[in-house]
């Protein structure tokens, strides 16, 4: 029987931010923004969506007297990618 995919992480823009968090680490708004080619708008959205699941971490501060939103993979985060991943391996085994 096939294991219910991750709601949060099917969809292709907050799949592709925790890719790149797993592999970086953390990340800045405006790399995520320019690694997935969405708006402002829609990179605020996904990034609201994946901390109220405490997938990310968001830091607001300022960066040579500018606006810089940090933003960081969680544990939890971290762990829930790999379930989804061992997930679809599940699905390409059947």
């Amino acid at each position: 029987m096939y294991k219910k995919l991750n709601p949060i992480l099917h969809s292709e823009l907050r799949l592709a931010i925790i890719s790149f968090l797993v592999s970086h680490g953390k990340s800045d708004f405006n790399e995520l923004k320019q690694i997935t080619n969405a708006t402002s708008g829609n990179i605020s959205v996904q990034l609201k969506k994946l901390e109220k699941e405490k997938y990310i971490s968001i830091t607001k501060g300022f960066l040579n007297n500018y606006q810089h939103t940090t933003i960081e993979i969680t544990k939890k985060g971290l762990n829930a990618f790999e379930e989804y991943v061992d997930s679809i391996k599940e699905y390409l085994k059947k």
